[in-house]
């Protein structure tokens, strides 16, 4: 597992990420222009899903069936242990709990990035279509959250599930596979060299401006209290946990398992925080968000990713 660790926490994009916080907390500043970081998340997006398609077009059908299921099924039963340990335990109202479960029980897009390239470097190479999984994870996490809530809010329920479905992150990454599974080879081999060949450095690049954002937020990590903190570290453990169960059950390699597993510890934070801003309009929209991307995404990057990828191998 030291070995997994060292490699993951020195390469380039998790490097860049710590370099970005740090030089916040030193006060300088080092994100990109807004425009830039749309069109690094656009791209990003669409590569992974170009990834994804290619693949789905040489794996026959019933080779995704138990995976897809597997993935489902995390999606509807991560929000709703978020949800009860946030009630019960945390003491939270009714709004943040299911907005917070919505954020933990959907999927950060770089944090399956980081994971997958982590698996790779360790020699682990996981199925080339979970980007396609993906997809499927982002949306009912969000979905169930939202609907645990919806007694006791007020909220635009069809708008924010529209907004899910519709949203940025699911489109882009639905419209790459799609153009993955349907593009000739040779009309796919003229774009590589810019969603395969430049991918690393891009993701790099994206995780250094990602990095400083998360520099800034530190203080909100510091005012969401010790009980978020403490449980944004401990639910991707435990929801890693149930991904290993799932990825082996569903009969996936080793290095796909622990992918897998890094998804369900994952937290959304590109996704979740739009569709709750709409459905929950009583919810605080930074304890999501700051647990989200302020503590479980680099405790996913520094614990998270090598934890998992040593558990499956052992479990392999």
């Amino acid at each position: 597992m030291l070995d997994v660790a060292f490699t993951n926490l020195t390469s380039p994009a998790v490097v860049a990420f710590a370099i970005g916080v740090l030089a916040a907390t030193w006060g300088t500043s080092l994100r990109l222009p807004p425009q830039i970081g749309t069109l690094l998340s656009t791209y990003l997006l669409v590569a992974i899903g170009l990834k994804g398609g290619i693949a789905l077009r040489q794996t026959p059908p019933s080779d995704l069936f138990a995976p897809a299921l597997a993935t489902i099924v995390l999606g509807v039963v991560t929000p709703l242990i978020a949800f009860a340990v946030l009630r019960r335990m945390g003491r939270f109202g009714v709004p943040d709990a299911a907005g917070i479960a919505a954020h933990y029980g959907s999927v950060s897009v770089v944090t399956f990035t980081a994971a997958s390239a982590a698996a790779v470097a360790a020699g682990m190479n996981p199925e080339s279509y979970l980007p396609a999984l993906v997809v499927l994870l982002e949306v009912p996490g969000i979905a169930i959250a939202l609907l645990l809530a919806q007694r006791d809010t007020g909220g635009d329920m069809g708008t924010a599930l529209r907004e899910v479905v519709a949203g940025k992150s699911v489109v882009l990454l639905a419209g790459g596979a799609l153009i993955g599974a349907v593009a000739s080879p040779t009309s796919i081999a003229g774009v590589e060299p810019l969603f395969i060949g430049l991918f690393p450095g891009l993701l790099t690049l994206f995780l250094l401006d990602l990095g400083a954002m998360t520099g800034e937020r530190l203080a909100d990590v510091r005012k969401a209290g010790t009980f978020l903190i403490g449980f944004a570290m401990v639910i991707p453990i435990a929801f890693g946990a149930l991904g290993l169960v799932a990825g082996a059950a569903a009969g996936l390699s080793p290095g796909g398992t622990a992918v897998l597993a890094v998804m369900a510890a994952s937290a959304s934070y590109i996704a979740a925080p739009a569709a709750v801003s709409i459905a929950l309009p009583g919810a605080n929209p930074a304890l999501g968000l700051a647990g989200a991307l302020g503590v479980t995404f680099p405790f996913n990057l520094v614990v998270g990713i090598p934890l998992f990828l040593a558990a499956s191998r052992a479990l392999g």
